[in-house]
């Protein structure tokens, strides 16, 4: 099954509520990129279908950190299949429609210069990287407060964010906690040799 369709059966199977079909149009429609589009310009998953394969990462990353023992009993996190997949599928909605084409200089080995394909970041609603996906997904239907502030601090420490609110909103929403590091696991683990 390709990638596309793993991300539709898994959209389709756990995420229902109201507006969640409208959502998933428009990821599939012309005015979205979101299955072609790199994860990155250039650091992890910069090809066309990154942020799909990303997202799938995520998703499988946050399932298996989920499934621990000491996470379900020691930490009581238990987040329905609909928040999981809400949150690992969709928290880098902010990245449709933000990479265009282009080229850049590198050296080959012999330290000749060449144009390879390359992406420029071009944000035409800058609205922030966490809270722009809670912005687009809120547009289509309601998240509950823990979805939306695991989202919204995916990033974690590594963003340019206050600190002192990124570890509030960990120790107040443990989802977002579990988010953040499934999004850093498949970002620093399985997709760093892939480029």
């Amino acid at each position: 099954m390709n990638l596309k369709q793993q991300f539709i059966d898994i959209y389709n199977e756990h995420i229902t509520r109201q507006g969640a079909g409208d959502l998933l149009k428009y990821l599939l429609s012309d005015q979205s990129d979101f299955f072609e589009a790199p994860a990155s310009t250039r650091f992890h998953l910069a090809y066309p279908g990154g942020l799909l394969e990303h997202s799938l990462n995520v998703y499988h990353c946050l399932k298996d950190y989920l499934s621990r023992d000491s996470v379900q009993n020691t930490y009581n996190l238990n987040p329905g299949e609909e928040s999981i997949a809400i949150v690992a599928l969709l928290h880098d909605l902010c990245k449709i429609n933000v990479y265009q084409k282009s080229f850049r200089n590198v050296k080959d080995e012999q330290g000749k210069w060449s144009q390879v394909p390359s992406y420029d970041f071009q944000d035409k609603l800058p609205y922030g990287h966490g809270e722009k996906s809670v912005y687009i997904i809120s547009g289509f239907m309601k998240l509950t407060r823990e979805e939306a502030f695991a989202i919204r601090y995916h990033m974690g420490f590594s963003d340019t964010e206050d600190k002192n609110n990124v570890g509030r909103a960990f120790a107040l929403f443990p989802l977002a906690f579990a988010l953040s590091t499934a999004d850093m696991e498949a970002t620093y683990f399985l997709e760093s040799d892939k480029d």
